[in-house]
């Protein structure tokens, strides 16, 4: 059983993809929980254009600049 609460309105899922596909329909900031966790967020955000997610926030993450050294490096 899953749970999705947005401004305090709580609805059950039976399972995760039903509760995934109901918060990217309500498009605002919801809380899923169920067997022993919790997924906070907005559902949705699938494109990234010129560098900009579609909410206007600046996307500069990339995998090579993450902390520590990659493994192949290490062994």
């Amino acid at each position: 059983m899953f749970t999705v609460e947005c401004n305090g309105v709580e609805t059950s899922f039976a399972g995760l993809d039903l509760a995934m596909a109901h918060a990217k329909s309500l498009n605002k900031f919801v809380t899923i929980s169920g067997d022993g966790f919790e997924i906070v967020g907005m559902f949705g955000v699938d494109s990234i254009r010129d560098g900009v997610c579609p909410d206007g926030v600046a996307y500069d993450w990339n995998k090579a600049s993450r902390i520590g050294r990659v493994k192949r490096e290490r062994v």
